[in-house]
């Protein structure tokens, strides 16, 4: 396993016993959001949590403003951010600690059913939403620029699920959004589309503080143990529409 980031010099190990925070974006399913029964669940908090008890650490939830969340992580409110956060360049160059990837995943486009927009290029003149501080909006503000400069408005949102709202209120034509979100979404909503066409390859990780490698490194092998012992596989069959984009078990095939 290749790791994305790998901070140098000695460090202390983590403590035999302790507290894990884990910072996640709340409404971000499947990977992470509030249950029926007001917990928070998802693919990343579950394996979370097993890999917690793989440590014998008590494990807590805690949920971040997402266009704020390396913010956040540094001040110590969680030890990682770890909710189908992209990897980015800017991370590594602002010396964080980062995981191997262990999600392969695209931006795609929703719309309405019935909408005329059928790819990205019918978006010219339209107003298309994004989430503050994802991969998406980067994109959007850098590679895709001259896409974005054909809109007639791009609009931010704190959260996806205000972004298919204000989609499903017609106060926006498309969303611009992590293809496993939109599945997730749709699969439970009725009225929505997602387009036949993938936008910016990417991949998942964990990001942790610079100077937390030994920690990193603990949560990683507690999550090796998980993928050996097959509960990494049992958690993911939960989650269908992202089985098929988990690295670890891709690998393990």
């Amino acid at each position: 396993m290749i790791f994305a980031l790998c901070a140098c010099g000695k460090q202390a190990a983590p403590a035999a016993s302790q507290k894990f925070i884990m910072g996640i974006d709340p409404e971000y399913p499947p990977f992470s959001y509030l249950g029926e029964d007001g917990q928070y669940t998802g693919f990343d908090v579950e394996i979370c949590k097993a890999a917690c008890e793989v440590l014998g650490w008590d494990f807590e939830v805690f949920g971040v403003n997402w266009d704020e969340k390396l913010v956040q992580l540094d001040a110590k409110e969680c030890d990682c951010v770890w909710s189908g956060m992209t990897i980015l360049d800017s991370m590594k160059e602002a010396g964080y600690v980062l995981s191997a990837p262990y999600y392969d995943n695209t931006q795609v486009i929703m719309v309405k059913e019935g909408s005329d927009i059928k790819s990205s290029a019918d978006l010219a003149g339209k107003v298309v939403a994004v989430q503050l501080g994802t991969s998406g909006e980067s994109l959007l503000n850098g590679d895709l620029a001259d896409l974005t400069a054909s809109f007639k408005e791009l609009v931010t949102c704190d959260s996806f699920l205000k972004c298919f709202t204000e989609l499903g209120g017609d106060a926006v034509d498309a969303v611009f959004v992590d293809a496993p979100v939109a599945a997730s979404y749709a699969s439970v909503n009725k009225g929505f589309e997602i387009l036949d066409e993938e936008l910016g390859a990417e991949q998942y990780g964990i990001a942790f503080r610079s100077g937390d490698q030994a920690l990193c490194d603990a949560i990683e092998g507690a999550v090796k143990e998980l993928v050996s012992n097959g509960k990494y596989a049992e958690i993911a069959e939960k989650y269908p529409d992202i089985v098929n984009n988990l690295v670890f078990l891709n690998e393990a095939a």
